[in-house]
């Protein structure tokens, strides 16, 4: 998932756990073993996929980050307000760095809202959604409505490149609503976003210069935090679909006011070109922030769907043929956001681990082992 409304999401989920759809997978390791010896203070029990962990931010709410195609930087979005910020925006820094009493140089414009940034293939520029052509300030931020958890929809969100100095060098949308969510193919050829240029939230890709848009979606839900398998042929995305008339009449309210409701959450997987679409999980609650496992054959997300009252969130992997579900992660509380190295060998990840107890969400870089 795309947006970094993630933290109140923690306290958001906080009601009743809906009834979780039946499964025939049994979720492996769901259980930590207590024989398990920790290696490393941030690794928690049962968490055998890290062979180590290392803390990156220290304060705020921190995630999306997003490697450089040669793995030497990330890009990620941060509200931390020790760094002069009101809300989201994207910084840079060094595979090796952290920051504790330190700021990462700032990339985007300061103005306005910004999410999702990715670097492109030449690794001197990054694309990324920003509000900053409509308003200066941060805009507001409604997260609930009749009780329920939402998120807002800016029509002000465009797409846009900028250097590594944080200089916009090109616009690369320019449509009526919402334009967000972009990222890029392994192969770097390709980005893929979500908009609501015909009039539903739905994917679509576009050529790097942002010429030959696509539409690949086609059905009412909000379909979006798409991500390129690593041979850039398929997709993998989250997406609420609505099914009943009810549900159908709330989800259309709700968009018609720029919301979506995002606590019931399923992935998709299709091929790039939006062919042999299928439903990944039905597992209930939310399910999102999908990432491929280096070798294509599974997908790493976070869910909710084994919380009592809506949380915690945790890391699971699962083959992308829906079989074999693993639990990856142990955390009381959240664990999201998780994104491989292109060589694989590391995962950046967003948690709520070692706050003190307080909301801060920051930035864990693992080293990663099968």
């Amino acid at each position: 998932m795309k947006h970094t409304y993630f933290v109140i999401l923690v306290s958001a989920f906080l009601s009743c756990k809906n009834d979780p759809k039946s499964t025939s997978e049994t979720v492996k390791d769901t259980q930590p073993e207590m024989t398990d010896v920790l290696k490393d203070s941030l690794i928690y029990p049962g968490e055998k996929h890290f062979k180590s962990i290392r803390q990156v931010t220290f304060g705020g709410d921190n995630a999306e980050a997003y490697w450089s195609f040669d793995d030497k930087q990330l890009v990620f979005q941060s509200n931390n307000k020790a760094w002069n910020v009101g809300c989201d925006q994207m910084f840079l820094m060094n595979a090796d760095e952290t920051f504790k009493g330190n700021m990462p140089p700032m990339v985007s414009t300061g103005n306005g809202r910004t999410t999702c940034a990715y670097f492109l293939p030449d690794n001197k520029h990054i694309i990324y959604a920003s509000t900053h052509l409509k308003q200066d300030e941060c805009p507001e931020t409604p997260l609930r409505k009749n009780g329920k958890y939402i998120w807002p929809i800016y029509d002000s969100y465009d797409i846009f490149v900028a250097d590594l100095e944080g200089n916009i060098v090109k616009q690369l949308t320019n449509e009526e609503g919402y334009d967000a969510e972009p990222t890029v193919s392994p192969k770097g050829d390709k980005i893929v976003f979500t908009s609501t240029r015909s009039g539903d939230l739905e994917l679509y890709t576009m050529n790097i210069d942002g010429s030959d848009v696509k539409q690949i979606t086609n059905e009412l839900g909000y379909d979006g935090g798409a991500f390129f398998s690593p041979d850039g042929t398929k997709l993998i995305f989250r997406s609420s679909r609505p099914k009943t008339e009810q549900e159908i009449k709330e989800y259309k309210d709700l968009l018609a006011e720029g919301l979506v409701e995002p606590t019931e959450m399923e992935l998709y997987i299709c091929n790039a070109d939006g062919s042999d679409l299928r439903q990944l999980t039905d597992l209930g609650n939310a399910n999102w922030s999908p990432f491929f496992h280096p070798s294509g054959k599974k997908v790493l997300f976070s869910s909710n769907f084994e919380a009592e009252r809506g949380f915690p969130f945790n890391l699971y992997l699962i083959d992308i043929d829906g079989k074999n579900l693993e639990r990856v992660t142990h955390s009381e509380t959240f664990d999201a956001f998780p994104v491989f190295s292109n060589d694989g060998k590391y995962l950046a990840f967003s948690s709520n681990r070692n706050n003190g107890g307080g909301r801060d969400t920051n930035l864990f870089i693992a080293e990663w082992q099968d």
